[in-house]
């Protein structure tokens, strides 16, 4: 269906209203984020921490796409603030596992509430049932594109000042805005 605004752009640049929306649906989430006293990179880190608890630091880095010098800021301040421990492997007394407290568990309630909230008033535009189809379609791009289902990209960027690498299923040029 196209937009009712003449002024938006037509399907030739939907990987710019993608851009344009998901920054903003960012920055909304990001102020939102502030009531709970997190960042985002931090909700981000909780999140995954909390989904399969014990794993290593190089694992979660892994899964966020960060190197795991870079994870460490962020395990630190979780960890300075009370929500989040590490603990001694009993198998491997080298390795350290990554566990939430207690008050890192209230605080990942609080972060799964914001992003529900969040999700209703970003997309109340819409009914439920365009809603839906707007997830299902972005879940497939996502897809299509090799992203790390739950795993914000910009965790692959985190402190190199470098955008993400490309993944493979997108080639050279493609989606650019070149004049031509």
């Amino acid at each position: 269906m196209p937009s009712d605004n003449p002024s938006r752009p037509r399907a030739g640049a939907a990987a710019f209203l993608l851009a344009q929306v998901g920054h903003e649906a960012a920055r909304r989430f990001a102020e939102r984020l502030t009531g709970i006293d997190l960042t985002p990179p931090l909700a981000g880190a909780l999140r995954v921490i909390g989904a399969d608890p014990g794993r290593s630091q190089r694992a979660v880095a892994e899964q966020l796409g960060m190197l795991p010098s870079q994870l460490v800021v962020l395990v630190d301040e979780l960890e300075s603030r009370g929500l989040l421990e590490r603990r001694r492997d009993r198998a491997d007394r080298r390795r350290y596992g990554l566990h939430l407290t207690a008050a890192g568990e209230r605080a990942l309630l609080d972060v799964a509430s914001a992003g529900r909230e969040h999700g209703s008033a970003f997309l109340a535009a819409l009914t439920d049932e365009e809603a839906d189809t707007v997830r299902v379609l972005l879940g497939r791009v996502a897809d299509h594109h090799g992203l790390t289902p739950w795993v914000h990209p910009g965790f692959r960027a985190f402190g190199t000042g470098r955008p993400a690498p490309r993944t493979p299923q997108e080639p050279p040029g493609r989606g650019s805005s070149q004049a031509g």
